[in-house]
């Protein structure tokens, strides 16, 4: 309990003493310094990510960074935990990347403000309307050069077992015509199990597979893109439990 409480803490005043620091950010932004602006902002968010990592007692390994393509790519990854955002915001290459997000995380303060200048979308899944508009959204950051994180799935899994892909992910992909990145999660729904806010040390693993080039593709290629993601990333998971066990 007490490593939890501490965790807490240092999430919320983290976010509260760095506020110079993100008016700062407000101001590259609103000049046009857009490359200093997303140097600063992906190393205050960076480094806030691990250390919440580090605090939570969770030892991350990461394979496979050196798959990462140079330029603008959909992520596609599974869902366990709240602690997949800070894995990917930490560990996922040099600058996080933008994540499309559920739209219950707006509300929280200070978050909001830091998730828009990283550019991620808010996404309303019950709203087909706003569904719509949010991956028009992530689409046109694509477009501009960012890559994007999406959890296919749409929520949290409540067993570890991957649920269905589903293809909104794809369709960003498909607009911009950019590879599409599976990733895959495992251990974070330990650190922070489904239905609880406790928190316990544990092992983390983040694993990168082989980019997708997407160019080219067929109709029933990009119909099929879910579902073979979906397929890749439940064989690495099978793998790296497997692997877990022999250690």
């Amino acid at each position: 309990m007490v490593r939890t409480v501490i965790w807490f803490c240092y999430f919320w005043l983290y976010l509260f003493f760095v506020q110079p620091v993100y008016a700062k950010v407000c101001r590259l932004a609103k000049n046009g310094e857009q490359q200093a602006h997303d140097e600063l902002t992906g190393r205050m968010v960076g480094r806030w990510a691990r250390r919440l990592l580090s605090l939570a007692g969770a030892k991350v390994t990461v394979e496979g960074l050196e798959k990462l393509p140079e330029g603008p790519a959909v992520y596609v990854c599974n869902h366990l935990s709240y602690f997949d955002i800070p894995v990917i915001l930490g560990y996922l290459g040099q600058n996080p990347k933008p994540i499309l997000a559920k739209k219950q995380l707006a509300s929280l303060p200070f978050i909001r403000g830091w998730m828009e200048q990283l550019h991620c979308v808010f996404i309303e899944r019950e709203n087909m309307r706003a569904s719509v508009a949010a991956l028009n959204e992530a689409a046109a950051w694509v477009a501009k050069g960012y890559s994007m994180v999406v959890f296919p799935e749409g929520t949290r899994s409540k067993t570890g077992k991957i649920a269905e892909f589903k293809a909104g992910a794809y369709k960003i992909a498909q607009k911009n015509k950019v590879p599409v990145v599976p990733l895959c999660l495992v251990g974070t729904d330990h650190i922070m199990q489904p239905g609880s806010l406790r928190i316990h040390p544990g092992k983390v693993h983040l694993s990168v597979l082989d980019p997708i080039c997407t160019e080219g593709f067929t109709k029933e290629e990009w119909r099929a893109l879910a579902a073979n993601t979906q397929a890749l990333v439940e064989q690495e998971q099978q793998r790296i439990l497997a692997t877990q066990q022999t250690v």
